[in-house]
């Protein structure tokens, strides 16, 4: 005797879970793209970005590290085992970037805001993956 389902409800109950799932890899790669960018861009010298970290005043040495933190955070967001270290690195960046924008540049900190609430939501949905990987780091 064989147990075929009269209706679809087992697929159905899956259906949520794998749909926030595919959301939360979007978002994964949006960021990633996004803050790749901008870091490749305070890397490369875009004029832009020079005068930016020069009206901030640390000198140059600071576009260089927040350009590799940020080209290394979007490249760590696409590695699943990662992804939730990337996004805590990466929130803890761009609530530097408000507070700078908001402080030191005057300038309005609303996109880095979306994107630290974007790396917030990321970092909620790979908790549990986070606290298995630094487990296993604390352990060694």
């Amino acid at each position: 005797m064989s147990t075929i389902p009269k209706n679809n409800s087992e697929t159905v109950a899956h259906t949520p879970g794998r749909a926030i799932s595919i959301g939360v890899w979007i978002l994964h790669v949006a960021l990633a793209a996004t803050i790749a960018g901008g870091g490749i861009s305070k890397l490369a010298g875009d004029p832009v970005m020079v005068d930016m970290f020069a009206d901030i005043g640390a000198g140059q040495w600071l576009r260089y590290l927040v350009g590799a933190l940020e080209v290394s955070g979007g490249v760590g967001l696409l590695i699943p085992a990662l992804a939730g270290l990337a996004s805590l690195g990466l929130a803890a960046l761009l609530t530097g970037a408000v507070i700078t924008d908001q402080f030191v540049l005057d300038k309005s900190p609303w996109l880095a805001l979306a994107l630290l609430v974007v790396a917030a939501v990321i970092a909620r949905a790979r908790w549990s993956r986070t606290v298995a990987v630094v487990g296993t780091l604390l352990r060694r």
